[in-house]
């Protein structure tokens, strides 16, 4: 029981933590939004550097893992549009499930992994996210253009995505590793960075929460929480057991895929003519829910 308090407690506390202090303490939503830019810009591409520069390559099976990654977030994506259509959604309502479908919350993920499974559980994370972010980055640059009746442009997909910071993070920390790792002065300056990363990330996640928009289309919000939640690691687990992996490899990227979507996805659908009030609602009824159903996946993959 210790050990699960320890894996699960700190990163759920911090949440609540963050929505706490955005209502009671620091209610100025311009130092949040600070502390975001920071976080997304600088530390969490900081911490993926040193987690995955840290980590031995050879022993990372990347190639299952971006099979059962991608081929699930290409089902899920089918899946979200399929629940935009039966449900009559309006375009801009559709960019917002599918970005509820299959986008997840990187210092939820990074977090869960590290307390599960320490130092191997936050490098092996690292490697799962910069996988995941390629595809979900490529997918909604489609989804986003297509809405709105024109064509994808490859060149455009190409620098939306080779342009994230947290890809950024991911690839300078493979090209690291393969050089043989930080050099001395260089690693404690990036182990600095990403320490302050989760903490500080997941404050900001709790800070994003919104109680009031769980009222907008409450049937909606519950499907594609069914689907990210439940259906989503579900499909991870089969195709990850196909594509050969077990053991830790196997539960970190079913847990990271099983996480509540990403709060800066209300930050994208805000900017990009998305549905905002939807996705508001859908990112902070998927955290609540995740407090119930990642101790659950956590439990079964356990078994």
């Amino acid at each position: 029981m210790a050990a699960w308090l320890d894996a699960f407690l700190p990163t759920f506390a911090l949440i609540a933590l963050g929505a706490y202090l955005r209502a009671r303490v620091m209610t100025d939503g311009a130092v949040w939004n600070g502390l975001e830019t920071l976080t997304f810009w600088v530390l969490l591409p900081a911490l993926l550097t040193f987690s995955i520069a840290s980590t031995p390559l050879g022993s990372i099976p990347t190639g299952k893992l971006l099979g059962s990654t991608w081929i699930t977030l290409l089902i899920a994506t089918g899946l979200s549009l399929l629940i935009a259509r039966v449900t009559g959604a309006d375009r801009a309502a559709m960019t917002s499930i599918v970005q509820g479908g299959i986008r997840y919350n990187t210092f939820t993920a990074l977090g869960i992994a590290s307390g599960l499974f320490g130092q191997a559980g936050l490098s092996l994370g690292g490697v799962v996210a910069g996988l995941i972010v390629t595809c979900v980055q490529t997918i909604l640059a489609v989804v986003f253009v297509v809405s709105d009746g024109g064509r994808p442009s490859p060149v455009r997909m190409a620098v939306q995505t080779i342009t994230n910071p947290l890809l950024l993070g991911c690839l300078l920390g493979f090209a690291v590793a393969a050089l043989g790792g930080l050099p001395p002065g260089i690693a404690p300056t990036f182990r600095s960075l990403g320490a302050a990363s989760l903490a500080l990330g997941l404050l900001c996640v709790g800070a994003g929460l919104s109680l009031e928009s769980l009222r907008e289309k409450p049937g909606l919000q519950l499907l594609v929480a069914a689907l990210k939640l439940g259906i989503v690691p579900l499909l991870t687990l089969v195709l990850g057991r196909l594509f050969g992996l077990e053991g830790m490899p196997l539960a970190v990227v079913v847990l990271i895929m099983g996480m509540p979507t990403a709060t800066t996805a209300y930050v994208m659908a805000r900017v990009m003519g998305g549905d905002a009030r939807l996705m508001a609602a859908i990112i902070t009824l998927q955290h609540v829910a995740a407090l119930v159903s990642v101790p659950l996946w956590a439990a079964c993959l356990a078994r």
